[in-house]
């Protein structure tokens, strides 16, 4: 079973980023051969600054291996490496319906938040289909609100079967994630860097503690008193890092009255730092050994470029391309 799944590199991971789609991606290659690329081509639609692109390209291949990510048992590699994916996606883009792009809720979704309109933001989902079909993926992991981009693929792939030959692409199956717990952000709304609100995945010691003990924002309950268990900011945090029986115990202190939250938060930063600190030794080892990453994309790229050669030869034979 090849897996397949795209990361768009938009900047410095926070810990939302981690538990909300990073810890099922290290998860997934376990399960079956797992491809996974940074979406640098996609970025384009709203990133048009070059040294900005390249950092956020490396910033999340460090990330993603610091966590956990093995290049033993998966591809990781850049989209932009493997050009065939953009030839595909021409070919694909003379049997795609312009009803099926104009039904998108993707693109609009994106003009409705300022970013430009551009044949690129909306011819995206053919791109997106050209990246999971030219690896014959069996299985493509989104969330709810992603699930209609499989669709797309699918129909396209489907369109392509019926013009060309059946059998000529694999179409793919979505596997829709299970809806992880919203990781609360410093003031308490969903964490994101549109509220400023964010914990870094790999914070800075001193930003951290600064974070937690003084931004994160508390109600004004007298230290005496239990502290409410429904809106609090610290145990929802708290819960991603800590055991299930010192999670249980801090939820019996707020309950129990007579413990402030500065003691509770002192609990949250040294259980974020416990948790996230062998990642954390892993990147600054990655970091000192700028090669090892040029060398695990590189040998990512090949292997994935590798299985895309054979797809688009089958594709150009089919629809005429070529000798």
């Amino acid at each position: 079973m090849r897996i397949l799944s795209g990361l768009q590199p938009s900047g410095r991971l926070h810990i939302g980023n981690y538990f909300g789609m990073m810890d099922a991606a290290l998860r997934l290659q376990h399960e079956g051969d797992a491809y996974y690329f940074i979406a640098d081509y996609h970025s384009l639609t709203s990133i048009h600054d070059a040294p900005k692109l390249r950092s956020h390209v490396r910033d999340l291949a460090i990330d993603f291996l610091a966590c956990g990510l093995d290049p033993q048992k998966c591809v990781l590699f850049r989209q932009s490496d493997v050009p065939e994916v953009t030839e595909l996606s021409w070919i694909l883009s003379t049997v795609t319906p312009m009803g099926l792009l104009e039904r998108c809720h993707s693109y609009k979704d994106k003009i409705a938040r300022g970013i430009a309109a551009s044949h690129g933001l909306f011819a995206y989902p053919v791109l997106m289909a050209a990246d999971i079909l030219i690896y014959d993926s069996d299985v493509v992991p989104v969330g709810k609100d992603q699930k209609q981009h499989v669709e797309v693929t699918r129909d396209i792939a489907i369109k392509m079967n019926e013009a060309f030959g059946e059998g000529l692409l694999k179409v793919p199956e979505p596997r829709i994630r299970e809806e992880t717990a919203v990781v609360p952000g410093l003031d308490g709304q969903k964490m994101s860097k549109s509220y400023d609100n964010t914990i870094q995945l790999f914070e800075d010691p001193a930003d951290l503690k600064k974070k937690i003990m003084k931004k994160l924002v508390t109600d004004s309950t007298a230290l005496e008193l239990p502290k409410p268990i429904e809106t609090s900011t610290i145990l929802p945090l708290y819960k991603l890092v800590a055991s299930p029986a010192d999670y249980d115990a801090m939820v019996a202190d707020h309950q129990r009255g007579g413990i402030g939250y500065g003691d509770f938060k002192k609990r949250l930063l040294e259980a974020l730092v416990s948790y996230f600190t062998p990642m954390a030794e892993r990147r600054a080892e990655i970091v000192a050994d700028p090669g090892y990453v040029d060398r695990v994309l590189a040998e990512g790229a090949e292997k994935a470029r590798a299985v895309a050669r054979k797809t688009l030869a089958r594709v150009r034979a089919a629809v005429g391309l070529g000798d």
